[in-house]
């Protein structure tokens, strides 16, 4: 069956928390697992799926919560980007302010650079460096698809007034995606999927 991508929208702000998973290794990696670790973790024990490791696209609480006991109970790999590590650091605060609770977070692993590859078996996938959203903000392309975190929504794109947002880096970052093949399948962090052509033709932002 190849290469599988499973969705699962958790927590009260919906995030996408995505498990990308290689049918024929087993292989797996976890993305953005925000809240509900439960579902993800019985998910992964359920298809016998080795995980790898948990990507961030970025650090802000609702994307990051259900880390703590996914570590605990797989063990895999924490990789963030470096220029995420204040937001990852605060991101406990943050939660409180917005009346949220969080576990404590466990250190990162691995820190992440533009150009990286992050294998799922025989797949590969390239962190792109998107900030605007956060400092750190990542994007993941390969096989077809993109994983956009809140870089890039359907029609829309990250907001810029939290910790980490620069609204000029955000429009640098939405540009780069633009360029990517059109027939590329965009996975955000909130709400439908899409495309890049769809992207290039609807999003507000592609006229600003």
């Amino acid at each position: 069956m190849g290469l599988l991508l499973k969705c699962f929208i958790v927590g009260p702000l919906q995030v996408n928390c995505y498990v990308v998973s290689d049918d024929d290794t087993k292989e797996a990696i976890v993305i953005d697992p925000g809240d509900e670790p439960d579902r993800i973790i019985d998910y992964v024990t359920e298809k016998s799926l080795n995980l790898k490791s948990v990507v961030c696209t970025h650090t802000h609480f609702d994307h990051i919560g259900g880390i703590p006991e996914i570590k605990e109970a797989l063990n895999p790999l924490l990789l963030i980007h470096t220029d995420d590590r204040t937001i990852y650091e605060s991101a406990k605060e943050m939660a409180a302010f917005w009346g949220h609770e969080m576990d404590n977070m466990p250190k990162p692993d691995e820190f992440l650079s533009e150009g990286d590859k992050i294998t799922v078996g025989s797949y590969s996938f390239e962190v792109i460096h998107t900030p605007g959203h956060t400092w750190g903000g990542i994007c993941l392309y390969g096989e077809g698809i993109v994983i956009t975190g809140d870089t890039l929504f359907e029609g829309s794109v990250g907001r810029t007034d939290l910790p980490g947002g620069n609204a000029l880096d955000l429009k640098k970052s939405f540009k780069r995606l633009m360029v990517l093949p059109p027939q590329t399948r965009v996975f955000p962090g909130h709400g439908p999927e899409t495309t890049i052509s769809h992207e290039i033709k609807y999003n507000f932002y592609n006229s600003e």
